[in-house]
């Protein structure tokens, strides 16, 4: 079987987040979900819902169908760990995974060879993307950043993501915003952003 990196799990299925695992974790508030894998707390916006669990399982199986089409050997993703997804409706949600990771050179390693898969699973379901990488402070951390614009059929932007990821407390720590309007988009980055990290 073919292990793929937490950034492949959170980008290929356009819609959803990406597992239905329970990590450890404190009880929150309402609204506020915590990591203590990687001692992140964030606050769920207003407006936006929780993923049920069904939800979250039909798209992760989804996305390894995807990825099994371009993939060489079966995609393996049962190592990673749901840690919180909502939304406000199919083309506006956050979800956060964590992935167990060796050590930070083979996190860095990954990542460039899994941008090219992402690129290839979207064009060999014939959907047209543009991408940008780049680097980003948040909540105190230096993420990695990929950024895919996704078109219709017509040519029309139906929808952004924009996958941050990071390595932390031995972990491949991952975020994936998705968004079709600047409204939602700023309320999902701020909530990002206003997140914080235990020292």
């Amino acid at each position: 079987m073919k292990r793929i990196s937490l950034l492949l799990i959170t980008s290929i299925v356009v819609f959803a987040a990406c597992n239905s695992s329970t990590p450890k974790e404190e009880k929150p508030k309402p609204g506020i979900y915590t990591s203590l894998e990687v001692g992140w707390t964030i606050k769920i916006p207003q407006g936006f819902q929780s993923l049920s669990k069904s939800r979250i399982e039909a798209n992760m199986q989804k996305g390894k169908e995807a990825l099994n089409k371009v993939a060489e050997g079966k995609v393996e993703t049962d190592g990673a760990i749901n840690l919180v997804n909502f939304q406000k409706n199919q083309f506006n949600s956050l979800f956060a995974l964590i992935e167990s990771c060796e050590d930070q050179e083979r996190f860095l390693r990954n990542n460039q060879k899994v941008r090219k898969l992402i690129f290839d699973t979207y064009t060999n379901q014939e959907i047209k993307v543009d991408t940008l990488s780049g680097r980003e402070e948040i909540a105190g951390q230096t993420f990695n950043t990929f950024y895919i614009k996704i078109y219709g059929p017509s040519g029309e932007v139906l929808m952004n993501q924009i996958m941050f990821n990071q390595f932390i407390r031995g972990y491949d720590f991952g975020v994936n915003i998705n968004y079709n309007n600047e409204t939602d988009k700023q309320t999902l980055l701020n909530a990002f952003k206003n997140s914080t990290f235990d020292k």
